[in-house]
Formats: structure tokens, C-alpha cells, sequence
């Protein structure tokens, strides 16, 4: 496979900016604000929790089923792009229903069903990376999906302030905009791409049961390395997600003298654009060999971030400390995305990759558990914030013992990928 040019790394990934705003605006800012109109504010991490929750259980289902299928799917317009066209169509359809319908049960099916939509795409659309792109441009490639991914939360950190207020949580104006970058980012990607290394097979009537046995059902022995590298995804991801999921909420409750809505985008802001840069770096380094000594390094970061956050009582201090947090996770999903597309077996890239989402999604949905555990020790104590507290050593527990598994992972050589 000949080396792709930088313009053609942009466009596979750009996608991702539009997915990345979308998503990232409606659970840091949307989802906590809207909701409040809805139920109590001490009951306010477990209901946000819920809500996500069984969200994301869907998304960690549909996602590697959609990947695999797209590994085998044949037609004309490729085998990732009409799963792509088709999930954002759906996309359109449930933000229409979240936004502007109002009212909890049209936030449940549009949440609900935006997650479904999107997974569609979602899986196909990560196995178009590996497809395209040779094994040694893994790494910057990772890098810059992972910089389109944080180039989204920027966006949506700088916009989403002036879009809705906690005053006035109505979402009509923030979902038009979501819509607005979703087709834009969406189109860039669609058109200007190609499927230059898939060969167009007649497609046979899908066996649904063998389908999801296939993706499903795994002998532990021979996919052990992937699933020890999915495990330390996991773990790490849920220490991350931990944060950024009550992120407003934290900041509402322990820096009331600051504008929830603003303050939080101005932290993510911040802490994202270390993440980019650190993530570019380690992703450039990491294609000429090391990148488990990379995400090992990036665990012990991102824990002492976690463990610092717990002190933070100034503006400046969660400023730091969550940037601290950004280093290592810029780091981690540079190089872990690149070990991802690495290791997985060549022909089932959708399938394998499309598995990541297990620790992704299931990540998210697990985080987002964590929130009756916020309320019940923020409960138990009033104005002490123990919850916080908890959240966040349980975080740095999660980061050091995905250092641990990666440790123990055979890191296959760059050479060989592919």
C-alpha cells in the first residue's frame, strides 16, 4: 500500500470533527443543562448518568456490528460509505426530535436514538482508516484523528457558551448548529475520499445469527493480546469519561461563584489543546517503534492529574491539573488508536477496530454509573463535595491499572503491521 499525501489524512478524518462536536456539546453542555429542567438538583449526576448510560450500551453494541458488516459489504459506492451516508442521515432526524420537541421523554428517544444512528456510521467510518492508510503512517494518522476528534471539543468549547445558558437552558439554537457541522464535516469526508484498495464483491443475504456470533463470540487464546489492549483502553477511558461526564456539574457545585456553562467549556478549551499537541507528538514518535512505553507513560499522567484534581480549589488549579490530565490522554488515544489499527487482523479491520468501541462506549456507559455514586457521598455530607472526591481517586486507580496491562502486552513491531 503506497503512502497517502497529508490533504488525504484531513479529509478521512474530518468527519470526525463534526461527530466530535456533536457529541461532546451534547454531554458536557446540552444534556446537564437541559436536564435540570427536569429533575431535582441533588438527584441531578444520577439521572444525567442514567440517561447516558443505557445510550451507550447501545452504542457498544451496534458499532463493531456495523463495522463487521461493513467488512463485508459490496457495492458500488464502496463498502464504509453508504453505512456512513445512512447513520447521518438518522443523525438529522433524533437531534430534530432532542432539540425541538422539548420535554424529558423526547430527550430519552432522541438520545436514544441518536446513539443508534450514529453508530451505524460509526463503526465503518473507523475501518476506513486502516483500509486506506499504510501501516507506517499509522501513528500521524492516529494523531490526526485524534486531533479532528479535539479540534470538535474546541469548537464546540468556544461556541457552545453563546448557543445556551444555564438560565435559559433551550437547545434549539446549539442543535442547529450541531446539525450544521455534522453535514459539512460529514460531506468533506464523503467527497472527497475514496475507497482505493476495496474490491466491490457481490453481496449475499446477511445471517444476522452468525453475524453476531462472529463479532461476539471470541476465543479468549487468540485474541488475548487484543483484548488486554482493550481492557487498558477501558480502564483508562473510564477514568477519563469520570470527568468529562459531570464536568459541569462538578464546577456548579464546588466553583458556584462561576458560570457553569461557560466555565466548563473554558476548561475543556484548555484541555484540549494540550492533548492536541501532545497527541501529535507522541503519534509522530511512536510510528518508529515504543508506543507501549508511550501509553505506559501516558497512564502515570493522566493518574496524577486525576489525583491533583482532588485539591483543586481555585480556577487556576482545575486549569492546571485538568491540563495535566490532557497531556496524558493526548498521549493515550494518539498511540492506542495506533496499536488498535496495528494489531488488528488484516481483513477484519472494521470487526477489530470497530471492538475498540467496547472499551469506548462501554467506558462511557460504566463512567456514567459513577454518577448515583456522586450524589449518595455528596448526600451523605452536604457542602463537603466527598463525592468529587471519590470520582477522582477512583480515576487514578482505573489510570495505573491500565499502566499495568499494557506492561504486560506484546507489542508487535512496526514493520510487520498490516
Amino acid at each position: 500500500m503506497k503512502k497517502v499525501s497529508g490533504w488525504y489524512l484531513f479529509v478521512i478524518n474530518a468527519y470526525w470533527i463534526g461527530l466530535s462536536f456533536m457529541w461532546n456539546s451534547l454531554h458536557v453542555t446540552i444534556l446537564p443543562a437541559v436536564l435540570l429542567n427536569y429533575v431535582p438538583e441533588t438527584q441531578k449526576n444520577t439521572w444525567l448518568g442514567l440517561l447516558t448510560f443505557f445510550g451507550l450500551i447501545l452504542a457498544m453494541i451496534i458499532q463493531p456490528l456495523s463495522g463487521a458488516l461493513s467488512d463485508r459489504w459490496g457495492s458500488k459506492m464502496g463498502r464504509r460509505r453508504p453505512f456512513v451516508l445512512l447513520g447521518t442521515a438518522g443523525d438529522l432526524v433524533f437531534l430534530l426530535i432532542l432539540g425541538l420537541i422539548g420535554g424529558l421523554p423526547a430527550l430519552f428517544i432522541g438520545y436514544i436514538g441518536l446513539q443508534t444512528s450514529s453508530n451505524v456510521a460509526h463503526g465503518p467510518l473507523q475501518g476506513w482508516l486502516p483500509d486506506e492508510v499504510p501501516a507506517e503512517q499509522l501513528g500521524i494518522a492516529s494523531g490526526i484523528k485524534t486531533s479532528m476528534d479535539m479540534a470538535g471539543i474546541i469548537l464546540s468549547s468556544l461556541l457552545m457558551g453563546f448557543l445556551i445558558s444555564a438560565d435559559n437552558a433551550d437547545p434549539t439554537l446549539s442543535i442547529l448548529v450541531i446539525i450544521g457541522m455534522l453535514v459539512i464535516f460529514g460531506a468533506i469526508t464523503l467527497i472527497f475520499t475514496k475507497e482505493h484498495h476495496v474490491e466491490v464483491a457481490p453481496r449475499a443475504k446477511t445471517n444476522w445469527k452468525a453475524l453476531w456470533k462472529q463479532v461476539f463470540n471470541f476465543k479468549v487464546e487468540g485474541d488475548k493480546a487484543y483484548w488486554q489492549l482493550i481492557l487498558s483502553r477501558f480502564f483508562y477511558l473510564v477514568g477519563i469519561y469520570g470527568f468529562q461526564s459531570f464536568a459541569q456539574y462538578f464546577i456548579r457545585d464546588k466553583f458556584s461563584d462561576q458560570d457553569p456553562i461557560v466555565f466548563t467549556q473554558f476548561v475543556m478549551g484548555a484541555f484540549v489543546v494540550v492533548l492536541i499537541i501532545f497527541s501529535l507528538i507522541s503519534g509522530y514518535h511512536s510510528d518508529k517503534g515504543g508506543r507501549k512505553r508511550w501509553q505506559f507513560a501516558s497512564a502515570l499522567i493522566g493518574a496524577a492529574g486525576a489525583v491533583l484534581l482532588i485539591f483543586a480549589n481555585t480556577p487556576a488549579q482545575l486549569l492546571i491539573f485538568g491540563s495535566i490530565m490532557g497531556v496524558g490522554l493526548g498521549i493515550f488515544l494518539s498511540v492506542n488508536w495506533a496499536l488498535a489499527n496495528q494489531m488488528a487482523p488484516k481483513g477484519d479491520f472494521g470487526k477489530y477496530v470497530g471492538l475498540t468501541n467496547i472499551a469506548t462506549a462501554g467506558s462511557a456507559a460504566v463512567a456514567r454509573l459513577e454518577g448515583p455514586m456522586i450524589d449518595y457521598f455528596n448526600n451523605s455530607v452536604p457542602g463537603q463535595w466527598w463525592g468529587w472526591t471519590v470520582l477522582f481517586a477512583v480515576s487514578a486507580v482505573l489510570m495505573l491499572a491500565s499502566a499495568l496491562l499494557i506492561w504486560k502486552l506484546n507489542e508487535p513491531k512496526v514493520a510487520q503491521a498490516g
